[in-house]
Order: structure tokens, then C-alpha cells, then sequence
């Protein structure tokens, strides 16, 4: 459990975070989102221990950073990439932080196989990528096997395929009962990984919710038929509310399986079926930019 009560830092006359809540659950990932200066990187900062708060309390596990027990095994973060000395190898440096964690040896060679990193451990990380400093800052956040993980901005430098492998990791941890609290500005992506959004602007959270809840009812279905008007009465008999945008009826309420067996039951070909996430930018820019 990541949680943050009341939470505020005052630095002179700028109030940068101020009576701040959220809570990131176990099995879940939250997505943590704020334009810069919003907050969001102090928050962070006060969870792990790094910036001191004013007021209020920031907790892993019920706890401060401070107070755990071992807290690298608890905790793996991802705060900036330059944390890798440029003249060590990719490997020399996780083998360093390996003892600092208490990790084995074997833990680097399948950390770097699990970040796509084994066939580069062996050179300077002054001549890594962007992308693959990220990988390897993902890496020494994962040495500890730590079930708690919280990551500022980890798909920068990713190309495609670097955040497609980046999600499937966060939803194992997630899935394997792990708590992922990350921060991102690639909102799209985003909204392909998370369970939670909590949204910051000037140091106060503006929402805090299941990514589910944006829309307000079940699942948003994108669906082009031969026989638009048919499906139309066809889903709102079905239970499900629906709208037409352009060549798509737009469905709420029905899951993917549901509508496709409507549809089939009604004798219509359909053409095109899309789950259609949450619009996390829309919300993000409605919440965050107005002010």
C-alpha cells in the first residue's frame, strides 16, 4: 500500500504540494498524472524519503520510507535515469547495487535478460540509449524484488516495442499482487496500463478514481456495422446506451463479447468492434490546464 495523508511541503512562500491524499493499491497500478510544477515529483520525492515534508505523512506499507525495514527490499524507484556512473558497464552497476540490496549475482544476469539489456551489460552506460539507460533504471529498481514500485516518467526514451514490454511488466507486478504508482505524460499509453488515475494540479489532488468510473457506466464500445440503424435498436434493447459519431455507434454498457453475440443473434454483420478506452487526455487537460 502506497499512501499519502494531508500531505504538504511549503518552501517559503510556494505552497508546492498542500493537503495532498491518495492511495495506491495492491494488485493495482495508479497512474499519477500533473503538468510540471503541479506537485507531483515533490510528492514523490517525500514518499521516498528524499524531500521532508512540512505537514502530513507519507506511507509504504503504513509506514515512512525511513522506518522500513530493509527498504530496498520493499521499494524500487525510478526517480531519473543519469543513476548509473557513464564509464561502469551496464552490469558492473547493477552488480554494485546488487550488494547494496542484498541481491545475488544471478539477479543481475536475469534482471538484464528481463530488460532486454543482455546483450549490452558489458558496455559503458556513458554509451546506452536514452531508452536503454531507462531499461536499466527499471532494473535496479526491480534487484530488490521489492513488491512496491514507484516510477516517474519510465517510458521516456522508450521506442514502441520498449513500452509495450514496459507495460507487460508493471501488469505482471500488478498481477502477482504488487502495488505500481507511475507517473506519466504519454497519456495514451497510459490509459492502456492503469487501474487508478489520480490527477494533481497547484499541489491538490483534482481526482482520485478507477480509470473505469471516467466514463460513468461499464465498458465503451466503438462499433461499425452493415446495418447501423438495426444495431442501434438492436444494443438498446440489449440494456446499453448509445450514440453515433461519424461512421461508429458508440456503445456503453455492453462488454465486447456481449454486443458481438447482439449483433450475431440479430443477424447483422459488424466490421469493426473497438473497446474504446477512457480519453485520459481530455480529463487530464480538463482537470490539470483549467484552472
Amino acid at each position: 500500500m502506497i499512501e499519502t495523508i494531508e500531505l504538504t511541503k511549503v518552501y517559503g512562500k510556494v505552497r508546492a504540494v498542500e493537503g495532498l491524499t491518495l492511495t495506491a493499491r495492491p494488485g493495482r497500478v495508479t497512474g499519477f498524472l500533473g503538468l510540471n510544477g503541479s506537485g507531483k515529483t515533490t510528492t514523490l520525492r517525500m514518499l521516498l524519503g528524499l524531500t521532508r515534508p512540512s505537514s502530513g505523512e507519507a506511507l509504504l506499507d503504513g509506514r515512512p520510507y525511513a522506518e522500513l525495514d530493509r527498504p530496498v527490499r520493499r521499494v524500487g524507484a525510478v526517480l531519473e535515469q543519469g543513476i548509473s556512473h557513464p564509464g561502469q558497464s551496464g552490469r558492473a552497476h547493477l552488480i554494485a547495487q546488487a550488494m547494496l540490496a542484498g541481491a545475488g549475482r544471478a539477479r543481475v544476469d536475469v534482471l538484464l535478460e528481463q530488460v532486454g539489456l543482455a546483450d549490452d551489460g558489458h558496455r559503458r552506460t556513458g554509451d546506452y540509449s536514452l531508452g536503454m539507460r531507462q531499461r536499466l533504471a527499471v532494473a535496479t529498481a526491480l534487484l530488490g524484488e521489492p513488491p512496491i514500485l514507484i516510477l516517474d516518467e519510465p517510458g521516456n526514451g522508450l521506442d514502441p516495442e520498449g513500452i509495450a514490454w514496459l507495460r507487460r511488466l508493471l501488469r505482471e507486478h500488478a498481477g502477482a499482487g504488487g502495488t505500481v504508482l507511475v507517473s506519466s505524460h504519454l497519456l495514451a499509453e497510459l490509459a492502456q496500463l492503469i487501474d487508478d488515475v489520480v490527477i494533481v494540479a497547484d499541489g491538490r489532488v483534482r481526482l482520485a478514481a478507477p480509470l473505469s468510473e471516467l466514463y460513468g457506466t461499464g465498458q465503451r464500445l466503438r462499433v461499425r456495422g452493415r446495418d447501423p440503424e438495426r444495431l442501434f435498436k438492436v444494443f438498446e434493447a440489449a440494456g446499453a446506451s448509445v450514440a453515433v459519431d461519424d461512421r461508429f455507434l458508440v456503445v456503453d454498457g455492453l462488454s465486447a463479447d456481449e454486443a458481438g453475440e447482439a449483433a450475431f443473434a440479430a443477424g447483422v454483420p459488424v466490421y469493426e468492434l473497438i473497446p474504446d478506452a477512457p480519453n485520459l487526455e481530455l480529463v487530464f487537460l480538463d482537470l490539470a490546464v483549467a484552472r
